[in-house]
């Protein structure tokens, strides 16, 4: 918003366009002229600050009456300041005085995807914050925070349940076709000395959109790029997520063509999965 001066040294700059006002040059700060423009400024400067009340009063106003999207939710979730409370009456952080780099690290959601409940009038809000490039649940406390901070800016009558899972586990079980040239026995590049299946499972896993669908077809695509390796064969994909119940890990469950993972993200566990590589 323009402040008086500013609005009065630009009509100062406009005059000074105009050939036919150049007589006017006195030097004065009270010649007539120069009292005429201020007056001028400060009936602009009133009406821009009209203009700007009603702005915001019209905007707090749809805010207050408008009901809100999942995609609002999740900017709000992401927005999420663990450590501040909230400005009365409002759903902005009291973080006065502190610059965006010093606010970030108290931003502890990093992923988050919202979604309406399939059986309910409910909204589902997946979370995971991020540690050393590892996607992971935040602690008890911080969700109880979060939880509270929803409750506080949600809209009246809205029903919300935030997912703050560990990731779902993946049992993958593939027959891998290999170039015996390029890739031994083990799975183990000759040249490289590193796992590219395996590594190449982890990137797709990386390049999976927070919630999204995991499509096995695409899975299978990820390895046939690979060097070395002639037919990936996937034979089945298992999944498990927590039961919130027992608060534990439920039984695995086959994954036909794909899945939306429940936590939002998924982990393969390699331990339990099989890699045969043949030639």
């Amino acid at each position: 918003m323009r402040t008086l001066d500013e609005i009065y040294n630009s009509l100062l700059e406009r005059k000074a366009t105009y050939p036919a006002l150049d007589a006017l040059n006195s030097t004065s700060n009270t010649a007539v002229w120069k009292n005429i423009l201020y007056v001028v400024a400060f009936l602009i400067w009133t009406h821009e600050q009209i203009f700007a009340q009603h702005k915001q009063e019209v905007s707090q106003q749809i805010n207050e009456e408008k009901a809100h999207t999942p995609r609002w939710y999740r900017k709000m979730s992401l927005a999420f300041q663990h450590g501040f409370s909230l400005l009365t009456d409002s759903d902005q952080f009291d973080n006065r005085g502190l610059s965006d780099e010093e606010i970030l690290p108290y931003k502890i959601i990093k992923y988050c995807a919202v979604t309406e409940a399939e059986k309910e009038s409910r909204l589902i809000i997946k979370i995971a914050t991020e540690s050393g490039g590892i996607l992971q649940p935040i602690t008890e406390d911080q969700k109880t925070a979060f939880e509270y901070y929803i409750s506080e800016i949600r809209d009246a009558g809205v029903q919300t349940t935030v997912i703050n899972f560990l990731p779902d586990k993946l049992r993958v079980f593939l027959k891998i076709k290999r170039d015996p040239n390029v890739i031994d026995s083990n799975g183990v590049s000759i040249i490289a000395g590193n796992e590219p299946v395996k590594e190449a499972l982890q990137q797709f896993m990386r390049e999976l959109p927070f919630n999204g669908e995991l499509i096995l077809n695409k899975m299978v695509d990820k390895l046939q790029i690979i060097d070395g390796v002639i037919n990936p064969h996937l034979i089945t994909v298992k999944t498990a997520w927590i039961d919130p119940i027992a608060g534990s890990y439920g039984s695995y469950e086959n994954i036909e063509i794909s899945k939306i993972p429940v936590s939002g993200y998924y982990t393969i566990d390699f331990e339990n999965s099989e890699i045969e590589y043949v030639v």
